[in-house]
């Protein structure tokens, strides 16, 4: 697919424009970039995002936006955000924000971006007292996602995007659930089958979730289970510590506790979910304060008013919201998920 990415652009777009620009890392570039530019009968503009959440700032937009202007951008210029979920979030902002608004389109090339951060219209930076707290909701034109390139994707990176994956059928399609559970093998040996039919219903999940709540004001808040304690935790190690799907597999396992203490699931549901997730997922353990992280769910963007929101799992393809969780819920859930690492102890 990604040889034949321009004439599929011009397909859902018309005719390419003079001016397109390609973000994308120099890690990517080097190992698909020859593959990318073969379609296209100009060569686009590559701008260059360094790898990690550090570089995904206003700092970083900022000097991406300059680069754009100095290349003789304009209105009609069309972005393709070529990368993993940040170098999406960043292009898709950078196309919200460029000119009051230019057309983009997404070319995942990780896992999670593939079947989590390329759909749904999000676009946006880090700010130092949370992840995504700038940014706009943004459709790209089309969503193109190779499964080929997935081939070089580090072991631990398609992990952590699985965690992604797991989420979708805990919320959603119970159906997932069963086929994570029988196919562990296959996924996790990149057999393409098997990857495919797990991107095709995750991304399933999501579209039909942002279809009915596209600005995230109710049902939408559901596809951030493990989110809210996961998020903390990449904000209290500064980034450096555990990719985001662990992060969010982390957060997911305290919202399974919590879901338990509420009679949301069952114990044996809780525990048939959480070996899923140590299935696809290898945690790294954490050494962190109980108070510290909790403190620092208080920057989640569900939060609103100083109303704390949590998602909960509610059975298996099943998930809601609450308003009411405790401090003494909250702290409790987060020091479960702090000392275990090996699987399920309800």
């Amino acid at each position: 697919m990604l040889a034949t990415l321009a004439p599929r652009i011009e397909r859902v777009a018309g005719k390419l424009p003079r001016r397109v620009f390609v973000l994308t890392s120099p890690e990517i570039w080097a190992l698909w970039g020859g593959t990318f530019l073969e379609s296209f009968r100009e060569e686009p503009i590559v701008l260059f995002l360094p790898a990690g959440e550090k570089y995904k700032t206003i700092a970083s937009v900022d000097k991406l936006l300059r680069q754009m202007v100095r290349a003789g951008g304009d209105r009609g210029s069309l972005l393709i955000a070529f990368g993993g979920g940040i170098v999406g979030d960043v292009g898709g902002f950078l196309a919200a924000i460029f000119m009051r608004g230019i057309r983009y389109v997404q070319v995942p090339t990780t896992f999670l971006s593939q079947v989590d951060s390329s759909v749904g219209g999000k676009t946006g930076v880090n700010l130092p007292e949370g992840k995504n707290l700038v940014g706009s909701f943004h459709h790209p034109l089309a969503v193109f996602a190779d499964v080929d390139v997935l081939g070089t994707l580090p072991g631990r990176e398609l992990r952590a995007g699985l965690m992604e994956s797991v989420k979708a059928g805990i919320i959603r399609d119970r159906g997932l659930v069963r086929y994570m559970e029988e196919n562990a093998d296959a996924v996790l040996n990149r057999d393409t089958k098997a990857l495919e039919k797990v991107i095709a219903a995750s991304i399933r999940v999501k579209a039909d979730v942002v279809n009915k709540d596209e600005r995230e004001s109710g049902l939408r808040m559901i596809l951030n289970l493990g989110h809210t304690v996961g998020h903390a935790i990449e904000q209290v190690t500064k980034y450096k510590v555990l990719l985001h799907g662990e992060a969010v597999g982390w957060g997911m396992i305290a919202a399974l506790y919590l879901g338990v203490k509420r009679r949301a699931l069952t114990r044996d549901q809780a525990m048939r979910l959480e070996r899923l997730v140590h299935r696809y997922a290898d945690l790294p353990p954490l050494k962190l304060s109980v108070k510290r992280l909790a403190a620092a769910t208080g920057a989640d963007k569900k939060n609103v008013g100083g109303v704390r929101r949590f998602v909960l799992p509610m059975g298996i393809g099943n998930a809601g919201v609450v308003e009411d969780v405790t401090q003494a819920e909250l702290e409790a859930a987060i020091s479960y998920m702090l000392s275990h690492a090996k699987g399920p102890r309800h």
